[in-house]
């Protein structure tokens, strides 16, 4: 399957400019909210991509990881914005307990990033963004965007 989108980044501003560019993608043709699954390794720049998107659907908003936090939320003019770091999830009962389904219930844009982790979660239909470091090359990444329905 040909992915919806692609890039190629040479820097963190470039990555957020991807970010940006799927936003906007994603208010045209979502304008109620999607869930988007992030994979890619540590330090790949799905962070700096959020941040991007947050340009556009919550300006304003000061976007950090939510390593510790689990979940950020931000309120946009153009919708709610979550922002989940899955990494220490480890089961069914850890996404109770952080009110995963609440935020899915509450419709908005949501990222999640270490989806590996909960497959059997995701919705139906989601979003699959990869980011893949350039093994000859720390500074670039390759972002793939496909849409998958189950």
């Amino acid at each position: 399957m040909e992915p919806i989108f692609s890039f190629e980044t040479e820097n963190t501003a470039e990555t957020e400019n991807a970010g940006r560019e799927f936003a906007r993608y994603l208010l045209a043709e979502e304008p109620g909210g999607a869930f988007t699954a992030m994979y890619g390794d540590l330090g790949a720049g799905k962070t700096a991509f959020v941040r991007g998107v947050a340009e556009i659907i919550a300006p304003a908003s000061h976007v950090q990881s939510p390593t510790y936090t689990i979940v950020n939320e931000y309120h946009g003019t153009n919708g709610l914005l979550f922002h989940f770091d899955l990494y220490r999830i480890d089961d069914e009962d850890s996404l109770d307990s952080i009110g995963y389904w609440d935020y899915l219930d509450r419709g908005g844009y949501c990222f999640a990033e270490w989806c590996e982790k909960i497959p059997y979660a995701l919705p139906d239909t989601h979003y699959r963004l990869t980011i893949k470091k350039d093994p000859t090359d720390e500074n670039r990444r390759t972002i793939t965007i496909n849409k998958e329905t189950v």
